[in-house]
């Protein structure tokens, strides 16, 4: 039985590029950088048995690459999932501010005991 153990929230930006990836990842490395996350261990799993769901909330999702985003974890079982959200914020001039928002779930496959 998939429970979900921990769910961890970042934001990120691209300032001038109007670079979604990079938002995202910088959205990721926010939620993740100040974590240490032993949910593993603590259930007698390995890490690369992790579930990890991220979902990732900017203004044109189709723009994301997931592959680039899921390279950031160093185990467990990646999805990624880009959907409607964040902000682009106008500037006076040139592209706008991308704003990235990530809620990045971890899951065991664990045994309920009778």
């Amino acid at each position: 039985m998939k429970k979900r153990l921990l769910t961890e929230f970042g934001m990120g930006s691209s300032l001038r590029r109007q670079d979604y990836t990079q938002a995202a990842c910088r959205a990721v490395k926010d939620a993740l950088w100040h974590n240490s996350i032993n949910l593993a261990e603590l259930f007698g799993k390995e890490k690369e048995e992790m579930i990890i769901t991220v979902e990732v909330g900017v203004q044109q999702p189709d723009q994301i690459d997931t592959a680039k985003v899921a390279e950031i974890f160093p185990y467990g079982q990646v999805t990624v999932t880009p959907v409607a959200g964040g902000l682009d914020v106008p500037r006076p001039v040139g592209n706008p501010t991308v704003i990235a928002n990530v809620a990045i779930s971890v899951a065991l496959d664990l045994e309920v005991s009778s």
